[in-house]
């Protein structure tokens, strides 16, 4: 490597190591403080990254890499973009502030060029991985050989390695022939509490050999491998090889006197030793003894230019935690701050003169050969790294003649009819799913499309023509991706999936099944992927305790309301076929969609903005309500409810129903009907939609809009005050109970609450009071004076 690229790489390294800890010095001690809580910003965590990251940016990446940044080096991120002409002064004073640079990197809520957003510890390193299977995806099929393709590139602090999803992804990667990644650990052996514990790393380095991985140690910078070479080297080599992570650190905090008192107290008088330490200052002693592998940008520099395969590789970089600055190596540095005495101090030691802090270029001698540096990188030559697709028509969507028939069962029907066919948007499918494929209803999709796999692999039972449903060949025209039982992983290949568009210019429609009590088991990926607005259809089915023989541990009890919670995500809960059919064909179009926001007047929802989507399904079968067409159905399934049975004028009850239990709301609404005629049954598709259409139009009548009315209140803006709402759900009753709010009626809520058991359907509704019998009971209990005393003359109520 030229002598001329190693002085500007240590120019650029210094200038970075200066700007991000400058950046969080600001917001800490400059920035006027409005509420007393700490800002932080992890200078400690920053330095250590410098080197690593200005050797990988400004001298190994090319544009089409992909880079997950460690989330506490997200200061060193914003710098880089900031030295580029990339990041605002404006933002990067405001750090951590409304309107600022991020505290973790983030797709979108930063300005700079962010690949895949982190800040939960472990994700950032898992979807890279997951990416670069969707990049062999993509680069497999006919209308993906032109994308760009490139390394995907994971920075792990060593204390993420704890995080078990880590371990999850290195086995999926193995089963699926996993290349083109990179993962580069900055092993400054120091976390938020403590020390790393010795020897860990040669037990998770024999983790990566098992999965084929390549392990390569950068320990040892440049200055020290130069001392090695010197006489009495080999006993300093030693000696830093023997020396605990505690002592390394303690010893780097106190700097060149106590370095050079223990080298001797340990080593003793061996001559070359003795020469060796003598022949360098305090200062530059300290410098070598802090030289390790990982601060050494020549050094990254050159291991990265040496990699020529596209072999998955672990770089484990040895650092020092606060490399280069005064908090260097002390145990409390994770969250620690330099002093604004440290920092006056260190200022003038990294020659920036007083005034010029956010000043990109201070103390550099040739700017002007520092830029044309800095326009030369590959990195950034080609500008913006963000790509776009065209969105894909969506073919009218059928659904199911069957008299009875699941949520499920219809849902497999209509993805293979899709796959009968040669649409644009079937061929861009990818289908994944946690070792449930065939129970989740993806079984007649993988039979026509296959499974992927970049090389074929036919399969032995058809070979050997044994009868199968599951007729499965791998190939790279396949479609489905088989995960292991990891629902961290499904979560993080949907989110990668969900940003191809973004990421190579290839838009994908991934969709993903599990069970949905699982969904709970992966909801830190799942929100990790909504965060980056990655765009896929999650079905989580058999749901509830109508998964009744399955027991508590495979019913769901709270994932409608994670459906309500999750932003991003637009759940819905179909009970018939039909509603099934158009919330798919809605769905299909809204997972493209990239508008500006503006909300939809007529529910003021904001779905131009698109997002992903969450089905919940069920297994039990429902006798379907006949060929419904009309235009009120179709927009009521999708805005998230419609009147399945309309009020009168005087309705005095309305059953609101979600899911599966639609049968035993609309039997409970037939035996009060042979009595009376004021009993509506209102099909709810979608709480959450309603929810979040309701908040909104109350937020934009406290803006001045008095006319705003979101849908829910149109629905139930009509009945009379008296009137009484009873909800039910096969999953937390507080999905529903909220209705009551909307207009002031009375609510009596159904549903489950606590762990399910094994049982018949029909017992465990009989349990849990969502069966017909119990809303009946409940109706049959609503008599109370004082509403009585609202009633039209005449007017007598239930059960009184």
């Amino acid at each position: 490597m030229a002598k001329l690229e190693n002085t500007h790489l240590k120019t650029v390294e210094q200038r970075l190591l200066w700007v991000s800890h400058w950046m969080i010095h600001h917001a800490n001690h400059v920035r006027p403080k409005v509420d007393g809580i700490k800002i932080g910003g992890h200078q400690a965590s920053s330095a250590s990254m410098v080197s690593i990251m200005t050797a990988l940016y400004f001298s190994a990446l090319r544009p089409a890499d992909r880079v997950a940044v460690k989330p506490h080096a997200s200061p060193v991120f914003h710098a880089i973009q900031y030295l580029m002409g990339q990041q605002t002064r404006e933002r990067m004073e405001n750090f951590r502030g409304l309107g600022g640079v991020q505290s973790y990197p983030s797709r979108t809520k930063d300005a700079g060029d962010v690949d895949f957003s982190t800040g939960s510890v472990g994700l950032g390193v898992g979807i890279t991985a997951l990416a670069a299977l969707v990049q062999d995806f993509i680069e497999a099929k006919a209308w993906g050989q032109d994308i760009p393709k490139g390394r995907m590139v994971a920075l792990i602090g060593d204390a993420e390695m704890d995080e078990g999803n880590i371990y999850e992804v290195l086995q999926e990667g193995w089963k699926n022939g996993l290349r083109n990644t990179w993962w580069i650990i900055d092993y400054n052996r120091q976390s938020l509490d403590g020390i790393v514990r010795e020897g860990l790393f040669e037990r998770i380095e024999k983790i990566f050999g098992a999965f084929g991985w390549d392990v390569e140690r950068v320990k040892y910078g440049a200055l020290q491998r130069a001392a090695f070479e010197e006489p009495g080297g080999a006993g300093l080599r030693d000696w830093i090889d023997a020396c605990s992570n505690a002592q390394y650190a303690a010893l780097t905090y106190m700097g060149g006197a106590v370095w050079r008192k223990r080298l001797m107290d340990d080593l003793g008088d061996q001559g070359d030793v003795t020469a060796l330490l003598d022949r360098r200052s305090d200062a530059e002693l300290a410098a070598l003894m802090e030289n390790l592998g990982g601060n050494c940008v020549e050094t990254m520099a050159e291991t990265f230019a040496a990699i020529d395969h596209d072999r998955p590789t672990c770089f484990l970089a040895y650092t020092i935690k606060g490399w280069g600055t005064p908090i260097a190596g002390h145990k409390d540095n994770h969250g620690g701050l330099m002093t604004k005495a440290q920092m006056a101090e260190w200022q003038a030691h990294m020659g920036v003169p007083e005034g010029s802090e956010w000043e990109p270029f201070a103390g550099v001698e040739d700017v002007d050969r520092l830029k044309e540096f800095l326009a030369s990188i590959p990195f950034f030559a080609e500008g913006p790294r963000r790509f776009a697709d065209a969105r894909l028509d969506v073919p009218q969507i059928g659904f199911s003649t069957d008299r009875e028939i699941s949520t499920q069962a219809a849902f497999g029907k209509i993805l293979d009819e899709l796959a009968k066919g040669d649409s644009a948007l079937a061929a861009r499918i990818m289908t994944t799913s946690p070792d449930v494929t065939g129970t989740t209803g993806l079984g007649a999709f993988v039979n026509r499309r296959q499974l992927f796999a970049r090389h074929a692999l036919p399969d032995a039972f058809i070979e050997h023509r044994i009868p199968s449903t599951a007729k499965w060949n791998f190939a790279p025209a396949g479609q489905h991706i088989e995960l292991g039982i990891a629902e961290m992983n499904l979560f993080l290949l949907l989110g990668a999936a969900g940003l191809a568009h973004s990421l190579w210019g290839k838009r994908i429609i991934p969709i993903g099944t599990v069970y949905d009590p699982f969904v709970n088991r992966g909801l830190d990926a799942l929100n990790y992927a909504c965060y980056q607005d990655a765009r896929f259809l999650i079905v989580g089915t058999p749901s509830g305790v109508t998964l009744a023989p399955e027991g508590g541990a495979h019913q769901s009890i709270g994932t409608p309301l994670t459906g309500m919670a999750q932003d991003g995500l637009a759940a819905f809960e179909p009970a018939f076929a039909d509603e099934l059919a158009v919330i798919l064909e809605w769905a299909f179009d809204y997972l493209q969609r990239d508008g500006t926001g503006d909300q939809d007047e007529r529910t003021w929802l904001r779905d131009e903005t698109g997002g992903s989507v969450y089905l919940r399904l069920t297994t039990k079968p429902l006798e379907q309500p006949g060929k419904r067409a009309d235009d009120a159905f179709r927009q009521g399934a999708i805005d998230g409810a419609y009147w399945l049975r309309p009020p009168q004028p005087n309705c005095a009850v309305v059953i609101a129903y979600q899911g599966a239990v639609a049968d035993e709301a609309i039997a409970a609404a037939g035996l009060i009907a042979e009595h009376r005629r004021d009993v509506a049954v209102l099909a709810v598709t979608s709480a959450d939609r309603l929810n979040a259409g309701w908040s909104a139009a109350q937020r934009e009548r406290a803006r001045g809009n008095p006319a705003a009315q979101s849908h829910i209140e149109r629905l139930l803006g009509t009945l009379p005050r008296y009137c009484v709402l009873v909800t039910v759900i096969d999953g937390h009753p507080a999905t529903l109970s909220w209705l009551g709010s909307v207009a002031g009626h009375r609510t009596i809520p159904h549903g489950v609450e606590h762990f399910g058991q094994t049982g018949t359907v029909g017992d465990l509704y009989r349990h849990f009071r969502i069966d017909r019998e119990a809303l009946v009971t409940s109706i049959s209990e609503m008599t109370d004076g004082a509403r009585a005393a609202t009633l039209p003359r005449g007017m007598f109520i239930l059960g009184g």
